[in-house]
């Protein structure tokens, strides 16, 4: 497995973050232009936050963990002036998108914008210490974790009390995120956090009739036989997987990693599409038709992060299969959303592996899913990974 280091690398270095410096950076309005065609034209100047936060994440995570480049540390400070000067209500609470100029279009609803504002201010502050993306990420992180069981509040369409669901997303994220800050929340805190997250991962939105991760469950934790409640997202399981992998090695803790492994390759053979290959979007736990018209379609983001889980899956627990479905994904991805002919990756194919709109980015494609991954599998397979003591899981 090795060998693939150099070659996710080089497309990183080479190929992916050349795009975003060359394409992204909006030097009038400041921050990020992120809906680009396939040659890195602008088709549209509106600003998503989560992108935005997500950007700033990224290049300072490069400048952290591969080389201390002045440009990658002024894409991020870039970023960060304009999330920091327009990117939030009075409260502190993220707006979904502004426009050119920074002035807001849709209400602080998705409490993502949150998670990725965070993220970015607490990996800036990493890159340079100064107290105010301290404090920004702390803050926010805080103010997540106070919304977090109405992330919407007072922007959610559901009618109270009918069918109270929750959402596999957000707990999802958490596992990641309180990793990324752990440099601000203090080891005490994650520590006491941890457990938490893990349960509701591994627990609540684990069906344990089919062995897979539901997206949406009653706020019990039982199963709701509706749409929303059979609905599987297998990138999303197979992404959260790899976060949990993260956790068990911080722990120490090898069995929930191969818990997690077995999880992940149970939700890729039942999310692979054997008659085209590649993974399939959504699909419902018994097999009925999903309400989502885009289920079928191929996303970049679902097959990098299944690249990325099974990279550490092989590292951490030597288990075979991972190996033989990294080759398998590896081809597929490789083949069909790497552009051949310019810089960056495709990233919605219809079923049959064709590409379906040719931007490099846009509304929810940024920069972050390709270069991440990349990264991610790059250090993996050039590093072994190490669980440094094996615990009881939590």
């Amino acid at each position: 497995m090795k060998q693939y280091a150099g070659q996710y690398k080089n497309e990183l270095l080479t190929n992916v973050i050349p795009f975003w410096l060359k394409h992204s950076k909006d030097e009038e309005q400041g921050g990020f232009l992120t809906c680009l065609d396939r040659f890195g034209n602008v088709f549209d100047t509106d600003k998503f936050i989560w992108l935005q936060g997500r950007e700033v994440w990224l290049f300072s995570m490069l400048y952290n963990e591969v080389d201390k480049r002045p440009e990658w540390l002024d894409m991020a400070l870039h970023g960060a002036r304009f999330l920091e000067k327009y990117g939030s209500d009075a409260e502190g609470n993220f707006y979904f998108s502004l426009n050119r100029q920074g002035q807001p279009l849709v209400q602080p609803y998705n409490i993502f914008s949150d998670c990725f504002a965070a993220m970015g201010f607490g990996a800036l502050y990493k890159a340079m210490p100064d107290m105010r993306y301290h404090d920004l990420a702390k803050y926010t992180f805080e103010n997540i974790v106070r919304r977090r069981d109405n992330p919407k509040g007072k922007y959610s369409k559901a009618y109270p009390g009918t069918r109270n669901l929750k959402n596999f997303a957000l707990p999802m994220i958490l596992c990641n995120l309180s990793l990324e800050l752990e440099h601000i929340l203090g080891s005490e805190t994650v520590d006491k956090f941890i457990p938490e997250v893990l349960h509701e991962v591994m627990d609540v939105f684990y069906h344990k009739g089919e062995g897979l991760i539901l997206e949406n469950v009653e706020l019990d934790g039982s199963f709701s036989d509706t749409f929303e409640g059979r609905l599987l997202n297998p990138g999303h399981a197979i992404e959260a997987m790899w976060f949990i992998m993260d956790l068990a090695v911080r722990l120490g803790d090898k069995k929930l990693a191969e818990r997690a492994t077995e999880i992940a390759l149970r939700t890729l053979e039942h999310g692979w599409d054997k008659q085209y290959g590649g993974i399939f979007y959504f699909m419902d736990i018994k097999g009925r038709p999903v309400q989502q018209l885009e289920w079928d379609q191929k996303l970049w983001w679902v097959h990098l992060e299944t690249l990325v889980c099974l990279a550490k899956g092989y590292q951490i627990t030597g288990n075979e299969a991972c190996k033989t479905w990294f080759e398998k994904v590896h081809e597929y991805t490789w083949s069909h959303f790497r552009d051949p002919e310019y810089m960056e990756w495709f990233g919605y194919l219809d079923r049959r592996g064709d590409v379906l709109l040719p931007l490099k980015g846009g509304k929810w494609k940024g920069c972050f899913h390709v270069p991440r991954a990349l990264f991610q599998v790059w250090k993996t397979l050039e590093t072994p990974v190490v669980v440094p003591v094996a615990q009881p899981a939590l």
